[in-house]
């Protein structure tokens, strides 16, 4: 039930609940970024950090049993077995969670924020 990127609404309703839920599970300093019109992979990303590898592994998840049960979305999960670093694709919303020394070595806010942004933690 993934729509397409572009397609406003679904995609947001979608952001709507992976920010909800991430808040709701603890998860730090959550970063939401626009892709609409800078790429085709998605119209969202969300970057955020658990404070170990078992929060890391436990936030994805949640994140991902939830959209499947209230959303009806089936996502690629890559990474969760380590629990530095997973990415959860939803089609519409990319989700990075990150274990903090490892989200501060890729900086990925940085290549998707326009320049001059400040990122706020």
């Amino acid at each position: 039930m993934t729509g397409t990127p572009g397609t406003g609404s679904a995609s947001e309703a979608t952001l709507a609940a992976i920010l909800s839920e991430l808040d709701e599970n603890k998860a730090d300093d959550i970063v939401q970024i626009d892709l609409r019109g800078k790429t085709s992979i998605g119209d969202y990303m969300v970057v955020c950090s658990g404070r170990s590898t078992r929060q890391v592994s436990a936030l994805a998840e949640k994140l991902v049993e939830k959209l499947k049960s209230e959303r009806g979305i089936l996502s690629k999960v890559e990474g969760k077995e380590t629990g530095d670093w997973v990415l959860i694709d939803t089609g519409d919303v990319i989700v990075h969670i990150f274990r903090p020394e490892v989200r501060e070595f890729y900086q990925l806010e940085k290549m998707w924020l326009p320049a001059g942004t400040a990122l706020t933690n």
